[in-house]
């Protein structure tokens, strides 16, 4: 059986459409989050005489796109469908700089903490002045 290799290191069987539980275990994701994102990324499928979801490799690749985005980038969806449609260069929901900083503040809090403990526990095991 031939195969097609993706941009993302996938490899897809030599067949036009998928059904949603196969697109599923390719993606990585529950059939539920597929069709959560079909309705976030306006995503129309094409249907089977019963209605079932038919996916092409085109859908697939945008599967992938949005699965590296959301959960290796950390983008939020609305970061994740600006960043699809080109429209803005969309950034993580976190950068870098800002987990830096988030650190150094918990840091300082830290070192507060440690020295407001130090103090109250100096002060209790300090003697009292006896009460004449």
């Amino acid at each position: 059986m031939k195969t097609e290799q993706l941009d993302l290191e996938i490899d897809l069987p030599d067949k036009l459409f998928f059904r949603i539980g196969e697109v599923s275990e390719l993606v990585g994701v529950e059939p539920h989050v597929l069709r959560y994102w079909e309705s976030e990324f306006k995503m129309r499928p094409q249907r089977s005489e019963s209605g079932q979801r038919m996916y092409q490799r085109r859908d697939i690749a945008k599967f992938l796109r949005i699965r590296h985005l959301v959960h290796q980038e950390g983008f939020t969806i609305a970061g994740a469908r600006k960043a699809l449609s080109g429209a803005t260069e969309a950034t993580p929901s976190m950068d870098t700089e800002q987990i830096q900083e988030v650190a150094q503040h918990l840091g300082a809090l830290r070192d507060r903490i440690r020295q407001a403990r130090d103090r109250f526990a100096h002060a209790l095991a300090a003697p009292h002045p006896a009460e004449d």
